[in-house]
């Protein structure tokens, strides 16, 4: 595959970030109490400036906490009959676009998998538990036998990780009609459909199958490139992309470097990150239970909007 090019990190963007999720229900709802990954995280190249989160109806029960990985998680709880729910999400989040390192001054693959499996050093800690099959990630041998072509001995690992997502890219529709949140990986593998969601497990268990760290990671991407000004897939509600960890002193954010398999992109100015966990269970932006409902309609509204480049981009899709 021809290589991704190395952008020039630019200057700071700062998003404006509305993120409207609407439940229309056919009976009402008694009791429900939900959980929520919806407000964005700051980190090295990304600054959340202002974030709020509001439901109606108002809930009687709130409370937020860090979970694990380091996600803010809002939790709320509705006990008065409703026969519909809103959750608006908004935020004001400045990235700064990381300087990557030249893919072939990345350590190799097999030396950065060696590394991991000894546990060499504290800074490995956090890559490890990146390691392991979870829920949605499978390292299946027909995954690692896809993976293989793009780790040949001694090939550097960003070489290699981008040398997987643009085969990803070119190997796999974009079909929202292909899949669900619970179609198996071995069944995304086989039809070569699917969305960014299974793209994104995709590549995390390639990666996993050899050996490396790779974490799932949720967030929006702009509609339309400011680099390139084409159309980029899954702008249309949440996003998903993936993050390997490269132990290298010029890689970013304490040696994590960001790729979408969807949009073949290196990431770097036109996603913003809300979550990340080994996979989407760790991350679903609103998930919980409740009583009655029955039937429900479920639609999702995502603003990413730049404040100094160009024009604000909204779209709308079922969830």
């Amino acid at each position: 595959m021809t290589p991704l090019p190395i952008v020039d990190p630019g200057p700071p963007v700062l998003y404006d970030v509305e993120h409207v999720t609407s439940y229309r229900y056919a009976l009402p709802v008694t009791v429900s109490h939900q959980c929520a990954h919806l407000k964005p995280r700051s980190f090295a190249t990304q600054q959340v400036l202002s974030t709020q989160l509001g439901a109606t109806p108002l809930p009687e029960i709130r409370s937020e906490r860090i979970d694990y990985f380091g996600n803010t998680v809002t939790s709320f709880s509705l006990s008065e009959p409703h026969e519909s729910l809103t959750v608006v999400a908004q935020s004001q989040v400045r990235i700064l676009p990381p300087t990557l390192p030249a893919a072939a001054d990345t350590p190799r693959w097999e030396e950065v998998a060696e590394r991991l499996r000894l546990g060499f050093g504290a800074d490995t800690l956090d890559a490890c538990q990146m390691l392991y099959p979870s829920g949605h990630v499978k390292t299946l041998p027909e995954v690692r036998a896809y993976a293989l072509p793009s780790f040949p001995p001694d090939r550097p690992i960003l070489e290699a990780a981008i040398d997987l997502t643009g085969r990803i890219h070119a190997d796999f529709t974009y079909d929202p009609t292909a899949t669900t949140v619970a179609t198996p990986l071995a069944e995304v593998l086989a039809k070569r459909r699917g969305v960014c969601q299974d793209f994104a497990h995709l590549q995390i268990a390639c990666l996993r199958s050899m050996g490396l760290a790779a974490r799932y990671v949720s967030g929006y991407v702009l509609t339309c490139s400011t680099e390139s000004g084409e159309r980029l897939e899954g702008g249309d509600a949440s996003h998903a992309w993936v993050s390997l960890y490269v132990p290298c002193a010029a890689a970013p954010n304490g040696g994590w470097i960001d790729l979408d398999p969807t949009n073949d992109k290196l990431i770097t100015r036109e996603h913003v990150t809300v979550a990340w966990g080994r996979d989407f269970e760790d991350v679903s932006p609103i998930k919980g239970v409740m009583l009655g409902g029955g039937a429900q309609t479920v639609s999702v509204a995502v603003t990413l909007r730049p404040r100094t480049n160009g024009p604000r981009a909204r779209t709308e899709s079922p969830a």
